[in-house]
């Protein structure tokens, strides 16, 4: 039976918070060893030109038009990572910062809604508050203290929301209409697209580093140990998973399938568990089952009909 574009994009889904938990691995490695924004900056600009050169031929042939479009969509994912970054260095309580980005994931579908007229299933609604409960049980065992430094947290969760909803619209085909009014379909290639909103991404924050950050330090002090977390943070965590999220994000306009991506915290915390040796308390325990539950409550339409046609088909033999 061959899987809709719905379900394939599920499961590019779960596959981008598996390669987005493993990056963080990676991205703290790093960052214990140079700041932030230049490594955001180094690892954006290597991933977005390796993506570049692989599909030279598709960033050859983008309309000024597209190109306009993909710069828009870097351009705010860029913002939205320079404030995590600053958000991650100031904050001193990294559970809160962790909670408050991930609602970036809560957010996508409502703002889908407000500002891109998109509607949502009720399912998606029925699962945003378990999602948020799941987030807060896992990330917030020591309660709730708004610092000052976590204000960058909340700013980065609305702009990764919008970038989330640009980049959907981005990558999805649309209808474009040309100046002598004729419609025609347009869709920007997945690998040309990612390639331009990861270079600007890298020039953002390359721009900010070098008016932020001193970068004299870590070319003293580079290793070959640094470089490996900085090549491995750029195959694995930057361009592929972003290439393989804005494939998901091109099989389908809609936007509540970014509901998946709750599970990356869940993964970090595992991850953590084994790499850092990091224990996990039986209240996050709860929290990574409740967000399980959520999963299941946004997608249990397909998966009851993906059960009968499974125990149809068997019951056929």
């Amino acid at each position: 039976m061959a899987l809709s574009n719905t379900a394939k994009s599920d499961l590019l889904f779960f596959l981008v918070t598996l390669l987005a938990a493993i990056s963080w691995m990676f991205s703290k490695e790093a960052v214990m060893l140079m700041p932030p924004l230049l490594f955001m900056a180094i690892r954006f600009l290597l991933g977005g030109l390796l993506l570049a050169a692989a599909g030279y031929r598709e960033v050859q042939r983008l309309s000024a038009a597209q190109c306009r479009r993909a710069i828009r969509v870097g351009l705010v994912f860029g913002l939205a990572m320079s404030c995590w970054s600053i958000g991650l260095h100031r904050a001193e309580h990294l559970g809160e910062g962790a909670f408050l980005t991930s609602l970036a994931v809560v957010l996508v579908p409502v703002m889908a809604r407000l500002f891109f007229g998109e509607t949502q299933p009720g399912s998606t609604w029925a699962a945003l508050p378990v999602a948020m409960a799941g987030l807060a049980l896992l990330s917030l065992e020591n309660g709730f203290r708004l610092e000052a430094g976590q204000l960058y947290f909340i700013v980065a969760a609305f702009l990764f929301a919008l970038y989330f909803n640009l980049n959907t619209h981005a990558a999805a085909t649309r209808n474009v209409t040309a100046r002598d009014g004729t419609t025609h379909r347009e869709k920007i290639p997945v690998v040309a697209l990612t390639a331009v909103v990861l270079t600007t991404v890298g020039v953002v924050t390359a721009t900010l580093s070098l008016l932020l950050e001193p970068w004299q330090p870590t070319f003293d002090n580079f290793t070959l140990v640094l470089a490996g977390w900085i090549l491995a943070s750029t195959l694995v965590g930057t361009a592929g998973r972003f290439f393989v999220q804005t494939w998901a994000q091109s099989l389908s306009v809609q936007s509540h399938g970014v509901v998946i991506l709750v599970l990356e915290p869940v993964w970090v915390a595992l991850i953590a568990a084994l790499w850092f040796a990091e224990t996990m308390s039986a209240l996050q325990f709860v929290g990574c089952l409740t967000i399980f539950a959520a999963l299941v409550i946004n997608r249990w339409s397909p998966m009851k009909r993906w059960l009968k046609n499974l125990l149809s088909e068997r019951g056929s033999r």
